[in-house]
């Protein structure tokens, strides 16, 4: 592959990497108080972030009109629609290239801010998934 197409699908898988470690149960999960959203409802307004071995994190955003947007670990903004099909969370990219394919995956149900659980991205790398309460930005590279 030409390197600037390399790199556009290397940016693309890490932006469903993500969504590939919310197969996972959760592992870990702190109780909410009752009526608080769970689910993927928890995560409108909130940050949806993994981290990765390196120490670095991945951050996406669901918003609740059926869009998302994230910031990969490498600082690389990507974002695009996200459904509900059944018990999982579709999401197909937009920008910075259109993604012709919707990947698909489940989301804890019982999950809420704070919830916590374990997982591999798409290349088998593991990660380490949190809700986090707010939007929270990557600080800008120095």
């Amino acid at each position: 592959m030409r390197p600037r197409i390399l790199s556009l699908v290397r940016l693309s898988a890490a932006g469903y990497a993500l969504f590939l470690g919310l197969n996972a149960q959760a592992a870990n999960s702190t109780p909410e108080p009752k009526g608080e959203p769970r689910g993927v409802a928890a995560a409108f307004g909130n940050t949806i972030k993994a981290l990765y071995p390196d120490g670095k994190h991945q951050r996406i955003w669901l918003h609740a009109d059926g869009s998302w947007d994230a910031v990969g670990r490498r600082g690389k903004a990507s974002s695009g629609k996200w459904t509900v099909k059944g018990e999982k969370v579709c999401m197909k990219q937009s920008k910075p290239i259109p993604i012709p394919i919707s990947y698909c995956t489940d989301f804890p149900t019982d999950g809420g801010v704070g919830a916590v659980w374990t997982s591999k991205d798409m290349t088998g790398e593991p990660i380490r998934i949190t809700v986090v309460k707010g939007i929270e930005r990557p600080e800008p590279a120095r």
